[in-house]
């Protein structure tokens, strides 16, 4: 396993990080322990999670994905280990997070960190992360941005002083962001420089082979202010195995949950994953692998975060650190790209 530096900051971490979102919902607490002990035995070091887990977010269920991996980190050695958590931004609808008024405030923001920290069962975060911005943006696959949406919002330095007293307070280490812009990112830094305020290291966004937007210009924004990119979905919610091609498999999360799959029905992703399919078959490889080396050979990729609901699966996706892919097979890959531009944004 190779460890990178995430961001500017001091940490090392796996070039794979173990995603988590399904514990709780689609895999139980045992289930759990064995995909953490797997993976740490591989050499993953970096563990995401988030408040608002497991995925589909539902009142019953909310936080038991924390509370899993607290289970399992009273046994580890913490200082071992990188524990990444988000807090969850305004939302309608999962009122059931502190109520409707979820706003990132001074309130909202201290009692979602020592709740996580309660669930998790540690003193600290290694990296704590907005998980989608107090601001209105497009979330998720939604419509290009709107002015006509905008609505009131907790100013980004009154944001950044209250992540200040929590780092001074020993509660988190380092912050990140998720599901940000580029603009987002750049006032960010902006204000963390103006007022000698926590710097964040790291971003959180959709990446894969068929969503590379992040290259038009938050590359830009992630090198000139060191900010990694922590890629989510890299498998586009298993769309890049190939597996929804000619159906959709039983107990799969398309199949499970409905709408799951809306933000990646869309025109021209059959046609594009089709031909990544065949790129991995005539080398060799599984499509799966295929996707997932490909995201780690960014420059601008710190860490991939992958998700897995069996060993099988959790397996095949650690084993992609084995592969790099050639010249030749990055230049199939960018006639793909070429052909169907990012048909899942």
């Amino acid at each position: 396993m190779k460890y990178n530096q995430l961001g500017d900051s001091n940490l090392q971490v796996s070039e794979i990080c173990l995603g988590t979102m399904t514990f709780g919902q689609q895999n139980t607490l045992e289930e759990a322990k064995e995909q953490l002990d797997y993976a740490t035995s591989q050499g993953v070091n970096f563990i995401d999670t988030a408040e608002m887990y497991p995925v589909p977010g539902k009142a019953e269920t909310q936080g038991k994905t924390e509370a899993y991996i607290g289970e399992w980190l009273v046994n580890q050695q913490r200082d071992k280990l990188i524990i990444a958590t988000k807090v969850a931004g305004p939302t309608s609808r999962m009122s059931w997070i502190r109520g409707a008024n979820n706003r990132l405030d001074r309130r909202n923001i201290e009692q979602a960190i020592d709740d996580s920290l309660q669930r998790l069962k540690t003193d600290y975060v290694d990296l704590y992360q907005i998980h989608w911005p107090d601001r209105y943006v497009p979330l998720f696959g939604q419509p290009p941005y709107d002015p006509k949406n905008e609505r009131e919002t907790i100013p980004i330095a009154e944001q950044l002083e209250v992540f200040g007293d929590l780092v001074k307070a020993g509660k988190i280490r380092y912050l990140g962001l998720s599901n940000e812009t580029s603009w987002g990112v750049c006032e960010f830094c902006h204000w963390a420089d103006q007022l000698n305020l926590p710097k964040v290291v790291s971003i959180q966004n959709a990446y894969s082979l068929v969503n590379r937007i992040f290259e038009i210009d938050l590359a830009e924004a992630s090198y000139r202010h060191k900010v990694g990119l922590l890629p989510y979905s890299p498998l586009a919610f298993g769309f890049l195995t190939g597996k929804y091609l000619h159906s959709i498999p039983e107990n799969s999360r398309v199949a499970l949950f409905e709408g799951f799959g809306q933000r990646y029905n869309k025109p021209n992703q059959r046609e594009a994953i089709e031909r990544y399919v065949q790129i991995a078959q005539k080398y060799n490889i599984t499509p799966a692998q295929l996707a997932l080396a490909f995201v780690r050979s960014r420059w601008f990729v710190d860490s991939t975060i992958i998700g897995a609901t069996t060993m099988e699966q959790l397996k095949e996706n650690l084993r992609s650190t084995e592969i790099t892919l050639s010249p030749e097979i990055l230049q199939e890959i960018d006639a793909v790209h070429a052909r169907y531009p990012n048909p899942t944004p």
